[in-house]
């Protein structure tokens, strides 16, 4: 069995991250890598010590609100916000790292991840929110879609 390449051992783990989490809609996870180490993970839910959605049910869908809308009507935060939120809990500087994330980048995450000083976002699986790839190309950072080389998002 062969090594896998560096994008597929994070890619890997990002998944494997997305296994603990609590979201109904969607499995999310991220992690943060700096020089070929693992600086940080994330996954959606729920904040520390509150009932997961698995608990209480999912708000969005008990409002009808449709995916990529309306973010802030949610008990969870993004994987990608919880590793950033995990990294500088530890006092981890994560600027000038690289994200592995199994969807791409919602708005609100684009523009932590450009504030955190990410530099590239590999992404697994597409997410319909145009608004969020604009911000990551004019806040300079690379984003690419793991497994379609030379693919710029």
């Amino acid at each position: 069995m062969s090594r896998p390449s560096k994008d597929e051992y994070f890619m890997r783990m990002a998944f494997l991250a997305s296994t603990r989490s609590t979201c109904l809609r969607r499995k999310v996870g991220a992690v943060i890598v700096k020089h070929g180490h693992v600086l940080s993970t994330g996954y959606n839910g729920a904040p520390k010590g509150m009932d997961h959605c698995e608990v209480t049910g999912c708000l969005r869908e008990k409002m009808g609100v449709p995916s990529g809308e309306r973010h802030e009507l949610c008990r969870g935060l993004h994987a990608e916000q919880n590793a950033i939120i995990q990294a500088a809990s530890f006092g981890v500087n994560i600027s000038g790292s690289k994200m592995y994330v199994t969807n791409h980048p919602c708005t609100v995450c684009s523009k932590m991840l450009i504030n955190a000083g990410i530099e590239e976002v590999v992404y697994s699986e597409d997410y319909v929110d145009e608004l969020a790839k604009k911000l990551l190309k004019d806040g300079g950072l690379k984003v690419r879609r793991y497994g379609l080389e030379g693919e710029e998002g």
